[in-house]
């Protein structure tokens, strides 16, 4: 659905984007993931067709943005960083300026418009400026241009950035829903995002695809994958005792709030050794779990190249 190969943008001496290929499949949600000033926003502006390549190609279902620039923009809703719209109009002459650029029949963009307004809950705004709503109704503003032309792939460049709890939450939800109906490519800077909305992870730094993987084989990277971590305040439970288990390969308190994680030796599971200890000692722990591992510890060694060190 869509598909770079080579995909590379030098701004003089800056490669802002450097040989970017990667996949995104028919009904995955494929998360575009790295630090600030990674060339996230680049490689998308290309992919939409509004940044030419210095050099190699994306696709779009099948359409080369360069050879056939209208069909792959045809196949694609795009949402680009901070929503971007005509601020001096309404909601509704915005969203019935985008029905006649995208070339709608008239019934059909009537439907259209009815479908998405009613999807996207815009009613009640319909008649009142953008420039006077707020950032999370501006974003649905944004994903209704997106999806007006019905399409087969939604791009959406930091969808819930600067949003606060209660608005991301709304716009995820969205965007959950129309994952079942379309592939979308997610780019962000934040981790969250990441558990909340994608099967699959790319991630970029400084242009460069450094891992493609799910979020569960990323966490596998992670050494906090497999531990067992517990909160046992006043229960006397001691790392000599703890690393007396033969499946146990280190353990760590948290200088903070005092919780214990012990960390398990290489392909060992440890987290019925631990429970059955601590009930053969009688000792009174909480808030017990088996990690998964830490995206965010996985993600920082892969983006400063200190993965399998510190």
């Amino acid at each position: 659905m869509i598909e770079t190969e080579q995909l590379t943008c030098r701004y003089g001496a800056l490669t802002a984007v450097d040989a970017l290929s990667f996949r995104a499949e028919p009904g995955q949600v494929l998360g575009l993931l790295g630090p600030n000033g990674a060339g996230k926003s680049t490689a998308m502006r290309m992919i939409a067709g509004f940044l030419a390549p210095t050099a190699g190609t994306a696709r779009v279902c099948g359409h080369d943005v360069r050879k056939e620039p209208l069909k792959a923009k045809r196949a694609l809703g795009y949402l680009p960083e901070g929503a971007p719209s005509y601020g001096e109009l309404t909601v509704r002459e915005f969203l019935t300026f985008v029905v006649r650029m995208r070339g709608l029949r008239a019934d059909r963009g009537f439907q259209r418009f009815e479908a998405v307004v009613s999807r996207l809950q815009l009613e009640e705004v319909l008649d009142i400026g953008i420039d006077t709503l707020s950032k999370g109704l501006r974003r649905r503003v944004g994903l209704a241009q997106a999806i007006l032309h019905d399409p087969p792939v939604l791009m959406l460049d930091e969808p819930t950035d600067g949003l606060d709890p209660n608005q991301k939450h709304t716009v995820r939800q969205l965007i959950d829903a129309m994952a079942r109906e379309r592939t979308i490519l997610i780019s962000t800077h934040l981790l969250e995002e990441v558990h909340a909305l994608c099967n699959r992870v790319v991630i970029i730094s400084n242009g460069r695809l450094l891992a493609d993987a799910t979020p569960a084989e990323l966490e596998g990277r992670s050494r906090y994958h497999g531990a067992v971590s517990f909160s046992a305040p006043g229960s006397g439970v001691s790392q000599e005792m703890l690393g007396r288990l033969p499946q146990v390969a280190s353990i760590e308190v948290d200088p903070l709030d005092g919780r214990i994680t012990v960390f398990p030796r290489s392909g060992e599971r440890i987290l019925e050794p631990v429970e059955t200890l601590l009930r053969q000692q009688g000792l009174e722990v909480s808030e017990i779990q088996l990690e998964r591992g830490r995206l965010d510890e996985v993600f920082r060694q892969i983006t400063t190249g200190t993965e399998g060190g510190a």
